[in-house]
């Protein structure tokens, strides 16, 4: 199906552009792993790390990006380039698990997303110990290294594996958080939380996971992970149920059997 907003832009083109302008930074990130001392970390606010190869990576993509569409804006998580907003965006996490890669814990990755009018068009998350390639543009289905990819058909929560992210900065739920994790502990098959939003989210769209349910999240973590489960056949709300998953910092991602019941529970027992 052809989407009216990329009529006059190949969508198609920009996506293989962008993995490979993707895969070109996941070499440098590759090249500095096991580099990082305590004098390269920055800590920006409470347990939120940056280091110079999240810079520099943002800094690359934002320069090779600002070629495919010179005039959409950027939205990034390290501020490297000055926010604005047209109607085009694109939307860059360059090191999303910051801290499983200071500490070389094999799961981080860079998540790009392209938005129309704050709605998604182009999502490409890179799982860089893996080289796994996820991506996915709007109504044209979701992929994994060029192999199509679906959410689970898993109907009972008591069935499920359920992925999760801790607060680590932001305690305001903590409580209802911590609510539902007891519920889930006992009620599902287990509980993961790997440190990279944007991976749990494919994670689920290529069904190793059947739920992921976090809050405190930027548009960065979740904006091109969401694309690719919606076109995985999976459903991405917030925890009302509304669409205000991109810039509400809260989101649930699972497959349509088990949405009624994850939701329910989760205002349940919140």
């Amino acid at each position: 199906m052809d989407n009216p907003y990329t009529a006059n832009i190949n969508i198609n083109q920009i996506l293989q552009q962008t993995i490979e302008i993707t895969k070109e930074v996941t070499q440098f990130i590759q090249s500095e792993i096991g580099k990082i001392n305590q004098n390269d970390i920055e800590i920006k606010s409470l347990n939120s790390l940056v280091t110079y190869v999240d810079i520099t990576s943002e800094q690359m993509l934002v320069e090779q990006l600002q070629k495919i569409l010179p005039d959409a804006s950027f939205l990034t998580e390290e501020e490297t380039i000055n926010k604005t907003q047209n109607d085009w965006q694109w939307i860059i996490d360059p090191l999303d698990g910051t801290t499983n890669f200071i500490h070389q814990i094999p799961v981080f990755a860079i998540s790009v997303a392209l938005a129309y009018k704050n709605e998604i068009q182009l999502g490409v998350v890179l799982e860089i110990n893996k080289n796994d390639c996820f991506y996915a543009t709007k109504n044209n289905g979701a992929y994994l290294n060029g192999r199509k990819i679906s959410v689970t058909q898993t109907s009972k929560l008591e069935d499920s594996l359920i992925a999760t992210g801790f607060p680590y900065y932001d305690f305001n739920k903590l409580e209802a958080y911590l609510n539902f994790l007891k519920f889930l502990m006992q009620k599902t098959r287990g509980i993961r939380r790997l440190g990279a939003a944007s991976v749990d989210l494919c994670y689920v769209a290529c069904g190793k996971f059947d739920a992921f349910f976090e809050y405190s999240l930027a548009p960065w973590d979740v904006a091109a992970g969401s694309l690719i489960v919606q076109e995985a056949g999976g459903l991405v709300y917030d925890f009302s149920g509304e669409n205000n998953f991109l810039y509400g910092k809260e989101i649930i991602a699972c497959n349509n059997n088990l949405y009624n019941e994850f939701i329910y529970e989760l205002k349940n027992q919140s």
